[in-house]
This record gives C-alpha cells, structure tokens and sequence, in this order.
C-alpha cells in the first residue's frame, strides 16, 4: 500500500525517540523504516533474518525503528490452544524456532513486556534492540515467564543496560506515554497485523510504502530501489566470527539468509568454529542456535 508521508508526529518525554518522519529524524539517510511489531509475534521473530540482512548490507541507506503494538494476550484455553498450535506452524516454516507449549504453562502478555521493551529503549536505540532481542530469547527459545520482574532484569542484564536507569525508567510514565505513540502511529497508518514494514522517504512529497506479512528478501530490496530512484549497492557482510560476536546467540536459518548458503553449509561451517571453540550448539525445539563463547 502507497500513502503520503504527512510528516506525523507523536512528542513524547526528553529523551524519547519521537514519531517524526523526515531528513532531520534519520540523520540524513535517504530512507526510514518503521517496523510495527507484537513481540510474542513469531512471524515477527520470523522475520529477524531478513532483518539481519537489511541491516548490514543496506543500512547505510535507511534507519529502522521497531514499533510496539503488542496486542496478544489471552487466558483462554481454547485460544491458547489455538495461539499455541500457531506458534508451532510458523516456526516450522520459518527456521526461528519457538516452543507453543509456553502458552499452556504461563500465558504471556504483551502489555508489561512492551512497556519494558520502551523503557530499554530510553537508553538508545541500539539498547532497545538488544533487549528486544533478548526477551524474545527468553520467550521463544527457553519458555521463560517474561512477565516475571526478575527475567525482565536479566535480559536487561544480558543486554548491557544501566539496571539502575531500567528500573527507575520501567516504573515512570515515560515508557507508557511511548508506547501509546506507537499505538497511534499504528492507528495512522492503518496496521492492524504484524509485522509490517512502512518505508518512507525524507522527502516528504513523495508517498510512502506499506509492507504488510513476510515476503522474500528481494522484495525489501526492490522497495529500497524504487524509493531511491536507483538499484541500492549491498556491503559485504562482515566475517563470521564477527558477525557471531556482535549478536552472540544465532539461529542456523539467520546464518544461511545473512551469507546465502544452505543451512547444511552452515552447519558445517559451525561445527569447524565449536572445534575451535568459538561456538557452542544451542539445540532448540526447531533447529539450532549457536552461541559465542567469547566477551
């Protein structure tokens, strides 16, 4: 879907990242993503490969900003059943391995996590992002009650946040008065189902472009293209070992996206690396991750 950027905005408190759109809000980057995400989404967490990709081979032409519209939460058996029996589907089909049996033993709910997910955020938006990554860790991969105060803390922890401003943070306004931003954004922009992608462009005559679901890789790109007027030019990834170090816990399905090979090509490539132990295999209900053995 095509729409005018209006130049929206949605202030919030000092320090906030505000909903702004335009040249002055993405520091001079031709492009701006707005990602509309439920973190117990799994088509969500589903699309972290791609989003991976994006990142390092065309971040140099856009900024991205996850917005938080969490809506799943539900103490109903039949539709945690039914949310249960989802989660098992989509991590089939997309390599992100999540476990549905968290709905049986603790149903989580968006609500507390997405206000924790904002107050991460107040301290940058690479801090967000490593939290975000973080809680879904915890969630979809260990089946850990994220609702519990002190999981929250250790993905703060794990996350390198200053806990002292994290628990001060999460118990303010602040984080409320964001997230309600991102409900509005939301409401403007007609997202009622996630993920969805909205790119703009910094100038802000020219109409915006509205991704809803997950789609193959080259179609992120072709947008990217056709926003910029001309064919975008992709940096090479950095080394594996690096790559494993900056995110320190992988799935094998992020690996094969982020450096086009089979997943059998992977595997072979991490098992030379746990030899060395670089790595180590993190076996999950779908697949593996791997995780990186040093600072």
């Amino acid at each position: 879907m095509m729409f005018n950027n209006t130049g929206s905005t949605c202030e919030g408190t000092p320090g906030q990242f505000h909903c702004t759109t335009g040249e002055q809000q993405n520091g001079h980057k031709p492009i701006e993503i707005y990602a509309f995400i439920d973190p117990l989404c799994p088509e969500c967490w589903g699309l972290e490969p791609f989003m991976k990709k994006l990142l390092l081979e065309y971040g140099q032409y856009f900024t991205l900003r996850y917005l938080i519209v969490g809506r799943l939460d539900s103490s109903d058996r039949k539709v945690v059943k039914k949310i249960a029996d989802q989660w098992e589907k989509i991590a089939g089909l997309t390599g992100m391995s999540c476990d549905g049996d968290v709905w049986y033993n603790f149903p989580p709910s968006s609500y507390k996590i997405s206000v924790a997910i904002k107050a991460a955020e107040l301290q940058g938006k690479p801090a967000g992002f490593r939290f975000l990554r973080r809680v879904r860790e915890k969630l979809f991969l260990e089946k850990q009650n994220i609702n519990a105060d002190a999981v929250l803390l250790d993905c703060a922890k794990t996350a390198k946040l200053d806990i002292e401003e994290f628990e001060k943070d999460i118990s303010s306004n602040g984080p409320i008065k964001s997230l309600q931003c991102d409900r509005r954004m939301a409401c403007e922009m007609d997202v009622s189902s996630f993920p969805t992608l909205v790119f703009f462009n910094a100038d802000i005559e020219k109409e915006g472009i509205k991704v809803t679901g997950r789609y193959p890789f080259d179609v992120y790109v072709q947008i990217l293209s056709e926003m910029l007027g001309e064919k975008p030019v992709p940096k090479e990834p950095p080394e594996l070992e690096a790559f494993l170090k900056k995110y320190h816990l992988v799935a094998t399905k992020e690996l094969a996206v982020v450096y086009n090979l089979s997943e059998q090509e992977v595997r072979r490539e991490m098992k030379k690396l746990k030899l060395k132990q670089v790595v180590e295999a993190v076996p999950v209900k779908y697949g593996t991750f791997w995780r990186y053995n040093g600072e």
